[in-house]
């Protein structure tokens, strides 16, 4: 009788034991698996915030390359101090177009404010001096016409004297006001 009173006791004995193991086991997975979590969380968090970092990147690069036009249209309006013989060579260029010749007769930088003063000397007849003109106007750079000296002169035709040939001389005093020294 003995050995059967002790039998439920060693049993249950192991069995609580074997219980408070179990449960010992089970916290520390448990809280193992609670900071592997908080810690995965974290790094997905973090993972996110990278990506959400590399989106915007890359949208800011798009929108660079989508402005970078933009402003290559928009610096075609300013000239800078370097590309001032280019502007010149477009102005001259404007004249052969339309038929009329010009030629740029003086270049000054002005000091007191920004701003190139251009004189130019043109020549042709009325509708080719008033085309230059007007491409001259509607030019992408900001000009402001300070002066312009139009004149008539007529000539005798070499071939025969009694034909008047009528050449017009024009003479403009022209400001940039898109220059950026």
């Amino acid at each position: 009788m003995n050995t059967q009173s002790n039998f439920p006791k060693i049993s249950l004995f192991f069995s609580a034991i074997f219980l408070i193991f179990s449960c010992l086991i089970f916290f520390f997975f448990y809280r193992a698996i609670n900071n592997n979590e908080k810690e995965s969380q974290a790094k997905e968090l973090e993972w996110r915030n990278e990506s959400f970092r590399r989106d915007e990147i890359k949208t800011l690069d798009r929108s660079i390359k989508i402005i970078e036009g933009e402003m290559k249209q928009l610096e075609t309006h300013f000239a800078q101090s370097s590309d001032i013989v280019p502007f010149l060579d477009t102005i001259e260029g404007l004249a052969l177009k339309v038929g009329a010749k010009a030629e740029v007769a003086s270049v000054n930088i002005l000091t007191d404010q920004t701003g190139l003063m251009v004189g130019l000397k043109g020549s042709g007849n009325f509708e080719n001096l008033y085309k230059f003109l007007t491409l001259l106007e509607n030019s992408p750079y900001e000009l402001e016409f300070i002066d312009m000296d139009l004149r008539r002169e007529t000539e005798l035709n070499a071939g025969n004297k009694n034909v008047t040939v009528s050449k017009w001389n024009v003479i403009f005093t022209i400001k940039l006001l898109s220059f950026t020294p």
